[in-house]
């Protein structure tokens, strides 16, 4: 089956060709294209010496609008199998093997990466009080029961791809993403997936505003 990731990317000089190498070697014959999403340093030009399409937006939109240029391109290429991870190499390479193989046996229509159902050594305390917090606020307005939320990390096949349009530029399109498959009544699972962190990454104050965004959707659409 033709596998696009899609990597969204601001500002990852530092990280995005480890990342692009790591998915190459992991995953023999796929392709990977990064959306450079308006950066000021050399994202582009590392993605693309690392073996990874390029394409770049004229202006910084947001990882959501990144993430639906990305599927996008990778969709008129003909995937057939398309997954989102980050550009900050939080994901491990070696586990999208393992996101997309619900897809290949005809399990699932979407996948959905989880923390808690791996190993938490790498999650800090702080994100685990939001995310027990957050979790069934998230659950209620999205209509699928998942026991994480906002990792980045998903794997979709051809009938997700193509029905999921990403509506929310910024970082409340994992959510949106959720909502949808839940709206088309795809046919999902989760699997364990690991997240490694660095200094990056959102905290309690970034989740409470999607949680806004959440329930701003649910009362005017």
């Amino acid at each position: 089956m033709r596998a696009w990731v899609v990597i969204p990317a601001w500002n990852e000089a530092t990280h995005v060709a480890d990342v692009v190498r790591g998915i190459l070697v992991a995953l023999p014959g796929w392709s990977v294209v990064v959306v450079d999403d308006y950066s000021t340093d050399n994202t582009a030009g590392q993605a693309r010496t690392a073996g990874a399409v390029v394409l770049c937006h004229p202006v910084n939109r947001g990882q959501g609008a990144a993430l639906q240029t990305g599927t996008d391109y990778a969709l008129a290429q003909g995937a057939e199998i398309i997954v989102h991870c980050d550009a900050d190499g939080q994901h491990k390479p070696e586990e999208i093997a393992a996101w997309v193989k619900p897809l290949q046996a005809g399990q699932a229509d979407i996948v959905f990466g989880s923390r808690w159902l791996a190993s938490r050594r790498h999650l800090p305390w702080s994100k685990r009080i939001a995310f027990k917090i957050l979790i069934p606020w998230h659950n209620l307005f999205t209509g699928l029961p998942l026991t994480d939320l906002h990792n980045g990390a998903r794997a979709m096949n051809l009938i997700a791809a193509e029905r999921i349009r990403i509506t929310y530029d910024g970082m409340a399109h994992n959510s949106d993403i959720v909502a949808q498959a839940a709206e088309y009544k795809l046919r999902w699972q989760e699997v364990p997936t690991e997240v490694l962190y660095s200094e990056y990454g959102q905290g309690l104050r970034g989740a409470i505003r999607i949680a806004k965004d959440l329930a701003k959707r649910a009362l005017f659409g």
